[in-house]
């Protein structure tokens, strides 16, 4: 297998296939994560999301519905913990465009968010300013497009972006990564044709405890679990289920998604849904 690494959306890409990409196809993943990323991120001035932010409006983009319709369902199956307005919340902890990493006293989130919004398969409006962060599920949407802009070229194919990842074609084995060990595995399981994507509060953490995963009722982020892994069909799904298992109501929501998965306690002690395929190692650390 070919691999192409480059940097994207603040994470390392790794693309896998059966021979090297031509230029034209490494052009065509580009222009997508570049597409994508001016459209929904909130770390550049010049996005749609930011405008949006700042005056209101509305975000023209092909994903808007289902990352929206996948929010809808997130916030229901977690009575609100998962929230698409929770940009407020994390800037509030110094994970804002700057990367300050300074804390000023917890935000929540509103908890009316889907009256602020409204939305079609291919528009989010909101009529008075809204600052949008679809971290809960972006990067597994984007990993799920690049896949399909990829897709006719011929053999196997990976793609992972910072561990999300989805794998078409002959099986192919991930480990785990331990939430306090990055360089152990907690346990390993073969994906064909589906994605595995995690969450964990080792990533993206500073501070005394702080982390990106926040429950949006309270802003203060989750204590109770150390990380989540979910396994899919398409990396939305799997990226959606792994957030929502950080909650109360992840694992009804997961089930009735087909979404298999494990999940680690701040403990070491480790959960798995009933048909999940990872093998496990151990449940501590």
């Amino acid at each position: 297998m070919a691999i192409w690494r480059f940097d994207a959306i603040g994470t390392v890409w790794e693309i896998e296939t059966a021979q090297e990409l031509a230029a034209d196809d490494r052009d065509r993943v580009t222009a997508e994560i570049e597409r994508f990323d001016r459209e929904w991120s909130r770390f550049r001035a010049d996005s749609s999301v930011a405008r949006v932010g700042r005056h209101g409006g509305s975000i023209v983009s092909s994903d808007a519905g289902a990352m929206l319709d996948a929010y809808r369902e997130l916030s229901s199956a977690t009575a609100g913990a998962v929230n698409p307005l929770v940009a407020d919340s994390l800037n509030a902890l110094g994970y804002d465009a700057s990367y300050s990493l300074v804390a000023s006293d917890p935000v929540a989130a509103p908890g009316d968010w889907a009256d602020r919004l409204a939305w079609t398969a291919g528009e989010a409006t909101a009529s008075a300013p809204a600052l949008l962060d679809v971290g809960a599920l972006g990067k597994g949407r984007l990993v799920d497009l690049v896949s399909a802009v990829l897709s006719d070229v011929p053999g196997d194919l990976v793609v992972d972006a910072g561990g999300d990842l989805a794998a078409h074609g002959a099986p192919v084995r991930v480990g785990l990564e331990h939430p306090y060990d990055t360089r152990k595995a907690i346990g390993v399981v073969e994906l064909q044709d589906a994605a595995l994507c995690a969450s964990a509060v080792n990533r993206r953490a500073w501070g005394d405890g702080l982390h990106h995963v926040l429950d949006a009722r309270t802003g203060v982020p989750v204590r109770t679990w150390a990380a989540t892994w979910a396994i899919a069909p398409d990396a939305m799904r799997a990226d959606a289920a792994a957030t929502a298992l950080f909650f109360d109501g992840g694992p009804e929501l997961a089930a009735s998604w087909n979404v298999e998965w494990v999940r680690m306690t701040t403990d070491g002690r480790a959960e798995r849904s009933p048909g999940c395929p990872a093998e496990l190692f151990t449940a501590r650390p």
